[in-house]
């Protein structure tokens, strides 16, 4: 089995699942396990000044072996899994040189995942799929960034003979709760400029991603017995609903894609009384994301004036922004990225990231930090995948990126 394969199947069996609405970093204290093995592998690979931070981050460096004075370079990937699905007691397998059509990810409850669902599958006919049993996540999000830059980091310290700048390597908890930069220490990682190894299929690189914000509503309600409810019952789930029939209709996930932007309902719970309801606010454009929330705000003020004030209460809390601005006067990010995929027989296809990834939230710290892809499919749920042969080759696109940082003057 190659290297990054192993690496990815050992790290799959730690779960690493974060929590939203945690105070604490790491919302989840079991991502620190998978932490403490990264810095023990590190450590004995060779790397130097591996740390360990009090809030679950993982630092290390690969010392650069060239007299060039080359920008020092990070790679940054998170080791937590979506709380979408649980990623605890993962059965991975590896169907070899997948044959095409449906694959049986659970014969005894019956979950099949069908070409028909994900036509893309016929992309990968012939190479090694690592899949699921059909009751958890995989975890490439990003376990297999993790194995990826680990793989890259086992490869150059063993072979001092290649010259290379200072390589700098972070792995961060709590980036799918959106809390992946609160605590990461930019200038003491000490790297000019970073990519996130956090993307999708082979090809994808990114630097543009959702300016995104998140809503939170609750609802209080008035509760009494229906068969006398006539002018006194206030139901906190019909207002729940009545909010939502006041956003755009269509500007809803399953309708938008490319720079579209969206009002996303991720949870609603609750009763007559009480009900809360939890909202993704995302657009790609400043403006566009501005008038998102303020129509946002004024659904829950029309509701409070048509009910009565205190009946709605909102939160709007930004998460992250348009790292776009950041990057593009690093082009030459994108540009080597580019080459480099060229060079290793992949098509680049730049495109917006329809999320975000901590390298949007550092860039606005001080690190440029464009996205490359890890090779991964479907994300977040039980259909997840990714062929071994593009981890492979997503090992190779990172030494190929780091031998080109070492023709570059700073």
């Amino acid at each position: 089995m190659s290297k990054v394969a192993e690496r990815f199947l050992k790290y799959v069996s730690f779960d690493t699942q974060s929590k939203d609405e945690e105070e604490q970093v790491p919302s989840t204290e079991k991502q620190l396990v998978l932490a403490k093995e990264l810095v023990k592998e590190l450590e004995e690979m060779g790397a130097s000044d591996v740390r360990l931070s009090e809030h679950g981050y993982v630092y290390a460096t690969i010392e650069a072996n060239t007299e060039k004075n080359v920008p020092s370079l990070g790679f940054v990937a998170h080791m937590d899994t979506a709380p979408a699905m649980s990623g605890r007691d993962v059965k991975a397998r590896i169907v070899e040189k997948y044959a095409g059509g449906d694959i049986v990810l659970n014969e005894e409850k019956n979950i099949v995942m069908t070409v028909k669902d994900f036509p893309f599958m016929a992309d990968c006919e012939g190479r090694d799929l690592i899949v699921t049993d059909g009751t958890t996540l995989l975890g490439g999000d990003d376990k297999a960034g993790v194995a990826e830059i680990m793989t890259m980091a086992a490869w150059l310290l063993a072979h001092p003979e290649i010259p290379h700048g200072t390589i700098r390597i972070g792995f961060t908890p709590d980036e799918e709760v959106g809390r992946g930069a609160d605590f990461f220490d930019v200038e003491g990682f000490g790297a000019d400029v970073a990519y996130t190894v956090d993307g999708g299929p082979l090809g994808e690189l990114e630097y543009e991603n959702f300016n995104a914000a998140s809503g939170k509503v609750y609802i209080h309600g008035v509760g009494i017995h229906p068969g006398g409810a006539k002018n006194k019952m206030k139901s906190a789930l019909l207002i729940g609903m009545e909010l939502q029939s006041l956003l755009p209709a269509f500007e809803n996930p399953m309708y938008t894609e490319g720079y579209e932007g969206f009002f996303h309902l991720d949870q609603f719970a609750g009763d007559v009384e009480y009900a809360k309801m939890d909202y993704l606010i995302r657009d790609h454009d400043m403006d566009k994301f501005t008038q998102k929330k303020e129509l946002f705000a004024s659904a829950a003020e029309f509701l409070n004036k048509k009910y009565g004030e205190g009946t709605v209460e909102l939160k709007i809390k930004d998460s992250y922004y348009n790292m776009k601005e950041k990057i593009e006067p690093y082009k030459y990010l994108i540009d080597i990225a580019k080459e480099a995929m060229e060079e290793v027989g992949i098509t680049p296809e730049v495109s917006p990231i329809r999320g975000g990834t901590d390298g949007a939230r550092l860039s606005y710290m001080g690190l440029p930090c464009p996205n490359l892809c890890t090779g991964g499919y479907n994300f977040h749920g039980k259909f997840e995948f990714i062929p071994v042969q593009s981890m492979e080759k997503v090992v190779e696109l990172l030494l190929t990126i780091v031998r080109k940082f070492e023709k570059i003057e700073k």
